[in-house]
């Protein structure tokens, strides 16, 4: 079976957990996008943790590797990139969302750092709401929470309800 292309992307910088990359490539076989992973991985991608949360739908995603930061921009040129972090002073909901939109998010840990925030911008750092005594979301469902608002706004175009 082939899959149309993605109408976005999802990109994690530096994943750590295993299990949150397999959840994320069940996420990305079951919406439009297609997952971007920029090294290094805290994991190899064989670990049974992720083929594990993943299951089958490994096989269904697309998932590219990218050896840097730099690496990943360069495979996504032209592009509108948003940094999807704790603290951004926008909404995730309130950006109107476009095909081709590239969707990144920090490791779990430690978040972003400074320098890419700082390429992306702060116009383009969007935040998902959460009690302010909060920390942040496990990173697989701010994933899927966000992916979610970019294909209800582009009309969840592919679906099957």
């Amino acid at each position: 079976m082939t899959r149309p292309p993605p109408l976005f992307e999802i990109v994690l910088f530096e994943p750590e957990i295993p299990p949150n990359t397999g959840n994320i490539m069940r996420l990305c076989a079951n919406v439009p996008a297609r997952l971007h992973l920029i090294e290094p991985l805290g994991f190899m991608l064989d670990d049974r943790r992720v083929r594990r949360a993943g299951l089958d739908y490994r096989q269904l995603s697309e998932v590219r590797r990218h050896r840097s930061f730099e690496d990943g921009r360069r495979a996504l040129p032209d592009r509108r990139w948003l940094a999807i972090e704790t603290g951004g002073k926008r909404c995730y909901s309130d950006w109107a969302w476009e095909p081709g939109d590239v969707l990144l998010f920090g490791p779990e840990t430690r978040g972003l750092p400074a320098e890419v925030l700082a390429e992306i911008g702060s116009d383009r750092c969007l935040s998902l709401p959460q009690r302010p005594d909060a920390r942040s979301l496990n990173l697989s469902n701010a994933v899927a929470v966000a992916a979610y608002e970019v294909w209800r706004q582009l009309g969840f175009r592919g679906a099957a309800c």
